[in-house]
C-alpha cells in the first residue's frame, strides 16, 4: 500500500504558494474601466484603491467617551 501523504503537502503547498503572488496591479486586457460623466479621463489604479470616505467614515460624535454605565432609556419596556 502506497503513502500519498509527501505528494499531496507537496501539492498543497505548491498551490498555496501560487496564491501569495505579488506584484504591480495592472489593468485588464480591456483597458482601465470607463471615465465617469463628471470626468475627461479615466480613474487611476490607486484611484480605484482608494476608498471614499462614505466607506470608512471617521466617528466624531462617539456618545459614550469612556466606559460609563448607560443613562436611563425610556423606550427600553419589557416585552408584553
Amino acid at each position: 500500500m502506497k503513502s500519498f501523504g509527501a505528494p499531496l503537502t507537496a501539492l498543497a503547498a505548491a498551490s498555496l504558494a501560487a496564491c501569495g503572488s505579488v506584484g504591480n496591479l495592472q489593468y485588464p486586457e480591456d483597458g482601465p474601466p470607463p471615465a465617469p460623466l463628471a470626468r475627461d479621463e479615466p480613474p487611476t489604479i490607486d484611484a480605484l484603491l482608494d476608498p471614499p470616505p462614505q466607506a470608512a467614515p471617521d466617528r466624531l460624535d462617539d456618545p459614550l467617551r469612556r466606559s460609563e454605565e448607560r443613562g436611563e432609556d425610556e423606550f427600553d419596556l419589557p416585552p408584553r
